[in-house]
């Protein structure tokens, strides 16, 4: 027996041996700590089942974060479009309240114009036409989101005519 031992690199080191039987035990009890680490590292790199499950764990965590992580974008960019569509829906009704007031003030254009002319011709009324049209102006003055609807309706008729007789005559 040579006093020279193996070291951790495969070569021999120039350890001299043990002077005594307690250092020679704490040589023993190194080694044998040294070789159980060794075999359970060893262990660890053959447990190819251990390390497939741990591996399915660690994905199996990343999935779950990144379902919850989609769950919330998708619920933001639903919550976008509900108040994109209801700022649209707005801007609608904007316009369309813009549109029956216009409407409203042609109206009322055209019937002083109307009633101008008249006055101007030399035309005047007499009871038995003043009483129906006061009853009929009265009646649009109670009921003016009526009379409204009633004109817009009348000049999308007139607009839908327009745009017939001009594809009718061959103008575009």
């Amino acid at each position: 027996m040579t006093d020279r031992t193996q070291g951790a690199g495969g070569g021999s080191t120039g350890a001299v041996g043990a002077k005594g039987p307690d250092e020679l035990r704490q040589q023993i009890e190194r080694t044998r700590s040294q070789l159980g680490d060794t075999v359970e590292e060893l262990a660890a790199k053959a447990d190819v089942k251990g390390r497939a499950k741990a591996r399915a764990a660690d994905l199996k965590d990343k999935a779950g974060a990144l379902t919850v992580q989609l769950r919330s974008t998708a619920a933001q960019a639903g919550h976008r479009v509900q108040e994109k569509t209801a700022l649209a829906g707005h801007r609608v009704q904007e316009k369309t309240a813009e549109a029956g007031h216009r409407v409203q003030e042609k109206t009322a254009e055209a019937g002083h114009r109307a009633q101008l002319t008249a006055q101007r011709a030399g035309h005047t009324t007499g009871d038995s036409v003043r009483r129906p049209v006061s009853g009929a102006v009265e009646v649009c003055r109670r009921h003016p989101r009526q009379l409204m609807i009633v004109g817009a309706v009348g000049a999308a008729a007139l607009v839908a005519g327009l745009l017939a007789r001009r594809r009718g005559s061959g103008c575009h």
